[in-house]
C-alpha cells in the first residue's frame, strides 16, 4: 500500500473545505490531510499565497480558491503568486466560484433540490454567478427545509441562507458525483486531474 501523500490544505470557506476532501479522498492518490487554512474569504489567501508557497518546500500544499476580478484563471494565478510556483504547491482556481462544480453533477444537484435538471446550465463554468443561482434553485425547491438553510431569511443583508454552508457540505458528502461533474466543468475536470496526478517530494 502507497506511503500516504501529507497534504495541508489552504481554501476560502466551509463549503470549499467539505468539497476539496471529498475530491482528495476520491483520488487515484492516497491522502492525509492535515491543516486547512483560511476559511476567511480569498483576501486571506491572495495576501498569504506566497507564504505557503515557500512552506511547500517542507510539505505539499493545496490552495483552493474562487475566480475573483481576473478574466482567467491562469491570470488570477500570475497575480497573486509572483514568483515561481513550487513543485509541491498545487494552486487551483474554482470557476467561477466553487457552487458551479457543485451545478456540475447537474442530475445530483437537481435531485437534492428536487428540481428539474433542465434549470442548471450544461456549461457550468459559463454562469456568471454560480452563488446566486443556487440560491434562485432552491428557491424553487419543494423541500421547505432546504429553502430555509440555503436562501437569504428576507428583509436580512446576509448574502446566502442560515445553513447555507452546512446544508451543500452535506450534498458533497452524501450526493456529489465527481465523475459526473467533470463532464459538466473544465476547471474542475482540470483540478481532479492535477490532483491524480500529483507527485510531490516532502521530508
Amino acid at each position: 500500500m502507497p506511503t500516504p501523500i501529507p497534504i495541508q490544505i489552504v481554501v476560502e470557506d466551509e463549503l470549499s473545505d467539505a468539497l476539496i476532501r471529498r475530491i482528495l479522498k476520491e483520488s487515484h492518490n492516497t491522502f492525509a490531510v492535515g491543516i486547512s487554512y483560511g476559511k476567511c474569504g480569498y483576501v486571506y489567501i491572495k495576501e498569504k499565497v506566497g507564504a505557503f508557497n515557500e512552506a511547500a518546500r517542507g510539505t505539499p500544499f493545496l490552495v483552493l480558491s474562487d475566480l475573483e476580478e481576473a478574466e482567467c484563471a491562469p491570470t488570477q494565478m500570475n497575480e497573486w503568486l509572483q514568483i515561481p510556483k513550487h513543485h509541491n504547491l498545487l494552486f487551483r482556481i474554482a470557476v467561477r466560484e466553487i457552487e458551479s462544480w457543485l451545478l456540475a453533477d447537474r442530475s445530483g444537484f437537481a435531485y437534492f433540490l428536487n428540481i428539474r435538471k433542465e434549470l442548471i446550465p450544461e456549461n457550468v463554468d459559463g454562469i456568471n454567478n454560480p452563488k446566486q443561482l443556487v440560491i434562485s434553485l432552491a428557491r424553487r425547491s419543494r423541500k421547505r427545509t432546504l429553502r430555509e438553510a440555503i436562501v437569504p431569511i428576507p428583509d436580512s443583508t446576509a448574502r446566502v441562507g442560515p445553513d447555507y454552508n452546512g446544508q451543500l457540505s452535506l450534498f458533497v458528502f452524501n450526493t456529489w458525483n465527481i465523475v459526473e461533474a467533470i463532464k459538466h466543468s473544465d476547471s474542475l475536470r482540470r483540478a481532479v486531474n492535477a490532483i491524480n496526478n500529483f507527485q510531490p517530494i516532502w521530508t
